[in-house]
């Protein structure tokens, strides 16, 4: 069923025919869910939903995505579900739970591809993986952590591992193979940001360590509040990264386990930018209603592919601004916007923010 999305040009697009799929694609996902989840249709009937309602963008009914944390929501039967995503936290802290059913993964893991083969290229590269190989021990049960390392392994090759364990420590002998074994070649980086700061980048330059990776390509994601309250910006990362291992091709991507292969891609002029089957939502926190281009508010971002959980219009929990539409340097098409932070008090969550849960 959800086949047809994937013939949709990533970034290609007009905002005028996106919005018609979408709006098509969006209203009859809100139904299913109406019809198939009990938790989702008591939740509607305290609105004004009418099924036959063809929905604009910004009248889809949006869950805050801290329900997952407080109910079991999922739109199969249990016997269908073949997957269960958490998502990370500290030990105080519940965790998101994210039911998939087996369309709605293979559908997520296909959006992926599609998404990043436009960075990557379709080419298997070699890959370093900025954490340690015990995260991905469970195969029915991932954490964001996981989830995204088993995502972004499709893209790679010889997958090493840069770390040795849960204390965190670099494997500096795996290091210098794989450094030394593709020298010369495109390889694929891939860590969680704060992990790649703290356990790679510094960890290395405390040891006097420099990689010659200039043909590397660094994909990263995950939050930035603690390195922001290290005064450590999206420049500074990246100019570090290109001191200590090499590259200047560095590309965080935003993202949650509650819509796992919707990600939204930092382009090479450092904006993010929403791929075809996917968008976002900045409403003003007072009255809910859309910002206007360039104006900070909370971040909803919508996805046609949870088909299995109801989370296909949600409401984050962090900030930011759609910057523009249509025209971005790059040549994208689609909405491009930035990511500010998260709303003040809200609970720590991400998956490098925290490494409890996530190990």
């Amino acid at each position: 069923m959800l086949d047809h999305y994937f013939d949709w040009p990533v970034y290609g697009l007009s905002r005028f025919e996106k919005r018609s799929r979408l709006q098509t694609a969006l209203s009859e996902l809100t139904r299913h869910h109406a019809t198939n989840s009990q938790g989702y249709a008591r939740i509607l009937s305290a609105t004004s939903y009418r099924s036959e309602h063809m929905f604009e963008l910004e009248e889809l009914p949006f869950l805050p995505v801290r329900l997952f944390k407080e109910e079991e929501l999922l739109s199969v039967k249990k016997e269908a579900v073949i997957k269960v995503l958490t998502s990370s936290g500290t030990t105080s802290q519940r965790v998101s739970r994210i039911y998939l059913d087996s369309e709605t993964s293979m559908a997520q893991t296909r959006a992926l591809v599609l998404i990043l083969q436009s960075v990557i290229g379709k080419a298997r590269l070699p890959m370093l993986i900025i954490d340690h190989p015990g995260v991905v021990k469970d195969r029915r049960s991932f954490s964001a952590r996981g989830a995204g390392i088993l995502g972004l392994s499709n893209f790679g090759r010889d997958h090493t591992y840069a770390l040795r364990d849960e204390d965190m420590r670099l494997d500096l002998e795996a290091i210098r193979q794989f450094t030394s074994k593709y020298a010369d070649e495109r390889v694929l980086l891939f860590g969680f940001t704060f992990m790649v700061w703290k356990y790679f980048v510094q960890a290395l330059a405390m040891q006097g360590e420099h990689l010659n990776l200039e043909n590397a390509i660094l994909i990263h994601s995950g939050g930035w509040k603690k390195l922001q309250d290290e005064a450590v910006d999206n420049p500074t990362f990246k100019a570090e990264v290109q001191r200590i291992i090499g590259t200047t091709k560095v590309h965080n991507f935003y993202g949650m386990v509650e819509q796992v292969g919707s990600i939204f891609v930092e382009c090479e002029r450092g904006h993010l930018h929403a791929p075809a089957f996917a968008d976002v939502v900045v409403r003003n926190p007072r009255d809910w209603k859309p910002c206007p281009n360039g104006v900070s508010g909370i971040i909803q971002v919508l996805s046609v592919l949870p088909r299995s959980y109801p989370g296909h219009s949600l409401l984050t929990e962090d900030t930011g601004a759609i910057l523009g539409e249509d025209d971005c340097p790059c040549g994208r098409q689609g909405k491009y916007f930035r990511v500010d932070g998260r709303i003040p008090r809200a609970e720590l969550r991400g998956c490098s923010d925290t490494l409890t849960l996530a190990a």
